[in-house]
Order: structure tokens, then sequence, then C-alpha cells
């Protein structure tokens, strides 16, 4: 094989996997396989499920969202009563993503064990896990190995803690 036929090899090997495949769990139209997942992909919002979890649109698959390094209280688990603040993240969470374009840029791991997305949210240019830690909606969750913002969320869960916003003065 020629030299610039080799240099073609990853860029081949790229597209050729930017398909839809039969990911495990977590999608409710056909999931992407994992090579469709490059660092970084544009989606549309199709509602935020609860605090830290939205449903998105990403080419023709819905795919539900988690999102890395930050937990809200429950407000939707299965068995589990609604939690102090859960609520107000939900709604905050609806103010910020839903309908809108958002950005998803993945850590080291792709997928949660219930077969979500696990990205860092971006809408209109606002950080939307660092928003939820800021308004004190969110208390840190660092899960290595997606780890790249954990000193950020315990700064800012720091400052609201320290102003009672959010959780920090209500539960």
């Amino acid at each position: 094989m020629g030299k610039n036929r080799l240099a073609l090899l990853p860029l081949i090997a790229l597209l050729s996997g930017c398909g839809l495949g039969g990911g495990s769990g977590g999608s409710s139209s056909g999931s992407l396989d994992a090579a469709a997942l490059t660092r970084a992909v544009d989606a549309r919002v199709i509602r935020a499920v609860d605090g830290d979890t939205a449903l998105v649109r990403i080419r023709d698959a819905t795919e539900y969202v988690r999102y890395i390094g930050i937990d809200t209280p429950e407000t939707v688990k299965p068995g589990t009563p609604v939690e102090c603040g859960g609520p107000r993240a939900s709604a905050f969470d609806h103010r910020l993503v839903d309908g809108r374009a958002v950005r998803l840029v993945f850590d080291r791991e792709r997928r949660d064990d219930y077969g979500r997305l696990l990205a860092y949210v971006y809408a209109g240019g606002r950080f939307v896990n660092a928003a939820l830690m800021r308004g004190g909606y969110a208390r840190p969750l660092p899960y290595p190995p997606n780890t790249a913002h954990a000193g950020l969320f315990a700064r800012l869960a720091d400052r609201a803690g320290r102003r009672g916003v959010g959780l920090w003065g209500r539960c």
C-alpha cells in the first residue's frame, strides 16, 4: 500500500464508525456506537429528565445523558422519594437546556453502567454542570476516571456552601 493510502487509514476508520450502532441501553431509539462518539458532539435537548440527566437527539438517535461530576437530589428515581432540593434543581436544569442546542464533551469514559452517555454539557456558551454547582443545585460527584473538572466542581460547591445557596441553604 502506498504512503498516501496508509495516511488515509485512520480517517477511513473514523468515518466508517460514524453510523448508528446497536449500543447497550440508555437510549430510546437507536444508540450511537462508541466509534461515533469523538471527543465532543453537538446535540439538541429534547428535555431535561431531572437536575443531572437530559434526553437528547444526536443525529437520528435519542440518548440519555448523565452530567459528569455532579449529583442533584432525586426527583424521578423509581422507589426513591423526591429529595429536598430535587424539584428546584430539575426546574433550573429545564430552564438551562430544554429544547436547546448543546455541545456534549466527553471525558475518559463515554457511558455509565446504565448505558447513558456521560458528558460535560454546554448550552449557549454556558457550562451547565458548573452552573448547577454554582447555584447550589448539585453536589460534586467525582467518579474516576472522569475527573477533568473535579477541582472546579469542588470549589464551586464550597462557594455555594459558604453563601448558603440552593441545597446548602434549604436542605
